[in-house]
This record gives structure tokens, C-alpha cells and sequence, in this order.
């Protein structure tokens, strides 16, 4: 961040808001923002206890699975869509309709289809991640080099080796860039799952807190939150830096 013409380090805006946050709750305009150092405090002492460790299990494993099956399904649904162009007709209008359409909605017939267990939120993580994630690896097969189609196709490549030798590997920074922000809707899919199919992982803690006006425990779960998606997110960020030399190659 620069302030007339001086950088800051990359950490000064989050100390501002830190700052602003400590004022606001010292100033007591409202019982739902405490201080931060009391939040901070709070964290520290719920991070050792039982509910929060089995909280965070639960979460952590529908996270990863509903992420896992996202991924798994939608890289080669999507790059199949960008290369076949009759399947693309087939299935873009329903990728554009579940992407922009509030999947919050689809939770009751979810819980009829799937049950109140960790199935159904399971299957909530996906539906909220997998959309993107295929429409990100479709765009990044569109945008191959026709020349190493072709290549592959000259030295006899079969259909599997072009897949995964070719578009899979030109594809990836924007596969990545799916992956990224499929992850970031996932943590939103798995806390709306959590909170109205079945009330376990942090949305228990979400839903036990803010009915006992807890706001400083609130507020330290949720930073954990939002910590673990943007560490994610970051790392993500990381190797799309690092893969950027295949799309200067395509």
C-alpha cells in the first residue's frame, strides 16, 4: 500500500482496521463488535477446548471432501467442455444457471435427497465450489495454442495422452484460478451447510454463540475462518505465480 509515495508494509491496512475495531469496541456502540483485544484474548482460550477441536475436525473433513470432489469432477468436465463442442452446447447454459443462481435454495432439496448428515453438506460444498472450477478449466482449453494440438496429433498422441500431456498442463493457471476461487465459495457452502441441514462444525459454534450473545466468541471463530480460506486462497495464489510459465508458453 502507498500513501504519498511512501510503501507501507503489505500488513498496514489490517493493523488500521485492527485499530478501528479496538476504538469502536472500546467506544461500546454496540454490544456486537467487542474490543479486539478482547476477541484475541477470547480466541486463545477457545482454541484448546473440545468443542472448538471437534468443531474444526467436522468442518476441516466436509471442507476437504465437498473440495476434493469438486475438483476431481469439474477440471475434466471442463476441459472437456472447451474440447468438444457439442458438450459444451450441452452443459454451459446449466453451468451459467447453477453459477449465478442462489444455491442457498437448493439446500431443502438437498436435505431431502441427501438427509441431515454430513452428506448433504458434503454435497452443498460442492454444488458452491465445482461451477467455477469447470467454467475456469473450460476458458483455460479454449485459449490453448492450436499448434500443440496439432503437435500431439502429428506424433500420435491418443485422446488420454493429449488429455493430461497437453490441455490439462496448458490449461493450468486457469484451472488454478478456478480452484482458488471454487475454495473461497466452498467455505461459504460448508458454513450454509452446517447452519441449516445439520447444526455441527462451526456452525454450531455460530449458532451457540450468537444465541447466547457470546460476540467476542463469535467473532474468534470467525477470524479462525477467515484466516484458514484466505491461507488457502494465498497458497493457491502462490502456485498460480509459479505455473505462470506455461501460459507464457501456450
Amino acid at each position: 500500500m502507498i500513501v504519498y509515495g511512501y510503501r507501507l508494509p503489505g500488513m498496514s491496512s489490517l493493523l488500521l482496521w485492527g485499530l478501528l475495531w479496538e476504538i469502536v469496541g472500546r467506544a461500546g456502540l454496540t454490544f456486537f463488535v467487542p474490543p479486539l483485544s478482547e476477541v484475541v484474548v477470547t480466541l486463545f482460550q477457545v482454541l484448546g477446548t473440545a468443542a472448538f477441536q471437534k468443531a474444526l475436525f467436522e468442518t476441516a473433513y466436509a471442507f476437504v471432501a465437498g473440495v476434493a470432489a469438486a475438483i476431481l469432477i469439474g477440471i475434466p468436465v471442463g476441459i472437456l467442455m472447451g474440447k468438444s463442442r457439442l458438450l459444451d452446447e450441452l452443459l454451459l447454459p446449466w453451468v451459467n444457471v447453477f453459477l449465478s443462481a442462489p444455491l442457498t435454495a437448493l439446500v431443502p432439496v438437498l436435505m431431502v435427497l441427501f438427509g441431515f448428515g454430513m452428506k448433504a453438506i458434503i454435497v452443498t460444498t460442492t454444488l458452491f465450489a465445482i461451477w467455477i472450477i469447470i467454467l475456469n478449466a473450460r476458458a483455460g482449453v479454449r485459449q490453448i495454442n492450436k499448434s500443440l494440438v496439432e503437435m500431439a496429433r502429428s506424433f500420435g498422441a491418443s485422446p488420454l495422452n493429449a488429455f493430461f500431456k497437453i490441455y490439462f498442463w496448458a490449461a493450468l493457471p486457469e484451472i488454478l484460478g478456478g480452484v482458488r476461487i471454487g475454495i473461497i465459495r466452498a467455505v461459504k457452502g460448508v458454513i450454509i451447510g452446517q447452519l441449516l441441514i445439520s447444526i455441527v462444525g462451526f456452525g454450531a459454534l455460530f449458532e451457540l454463540y450468537s444465541a447466547n450473545f457470546l460476540m467476542a466468541h463469535f467473532w474468534a471463530v470467525l477470524i479462525v475462518l477467515f484466516a484458514l480460506a484466505f491461507t488457502i486462497s494465498e497458497f493457491l495464489a502462490y502456485l498460480e505465480r509459479r505455473v505462470s510459465y506455461y501460459a507464457a508458453k501456450r
